[in-house]
């Protein structure tokens, strides 16, 4: 897996713990090009991060900073080695190695807030995550901040949240949202 675009374009990543599902570059290069003007100077969430891909892309390309969150250990190993292999200064991006949900109360707790959320559940369980998912997230959305979600298209994942775009890749569905 590589960075597609901006500072780190062309950078491979470290390969990925087993069991976890990396976004395929086909589908990262089209979800990034639907929200490309959001991107710059954005604060980023990346819930479920694995191994960082899609903050990582989201840093290269002019984010301001992202907070990454992923629970498994292997995942976030790998995760911080991409960071620091890549140069990311520690105040652009934070690793939080805890569950999502908790994570997302202690943010709401500390009145933190964003402009880019990436939600890349495990497929197998995403669809009974929405309605909480939703009721923890929201309140940490800016005005018009975008949700990007990945899910199996049999079984999406569904938000509280304006749908302003849907993609399938193959088995895999990009739902963009917008926060109004």
């Amino acid at each position: 897996m590589r960075i597609i675009a901006g500072t780190a374009k062309g950078v491979r990543l470290a390969p990925v713990p087993r069991g976890v599902r990396p976004v395929s570059d086909m589908a990262r290069e089209g979800l990034f090009s639907s929200i490309a003007s959001d991107v710059p100077g954005a604060a980023v969430l990346d819930l479920y991060a694995g191994t960082g891909a899609l903050g990582i892309e989201a840093l290269s390309r002019g984010a301001a900073g992202a907070v990454f969150v992923e629970r498994d250990r292997g995942a976030a190993r790998v995760l911080n080695d991409n960071l620091s292999s890549l140069g990311i200064d520690p105040g652009q991006a934070q690793v939080r190695r805890a569950d999502v949900l908790d994570v997302l109360r202690r943010a709401r707790r500390s009145e933190e807030t964003y402009d880019l959320v990436f939600i890349d559940p495990p497929y197998r369980q995403a669809r009974d995550w929405g309605p909480e998912l939703s009721e923890s997230l929201i309140p940490l959305l800016r005005p018009q901040a975008r949700v990007v979600v990945e899910s199996d298209g049999r079984a999406p994942l569904r938000l509280g949240v304006g749908i302003e775009l849907e993609r399938r890749y193959g088995d895999t569905m990009i739902t963009i949202h917008r926060h109004v």
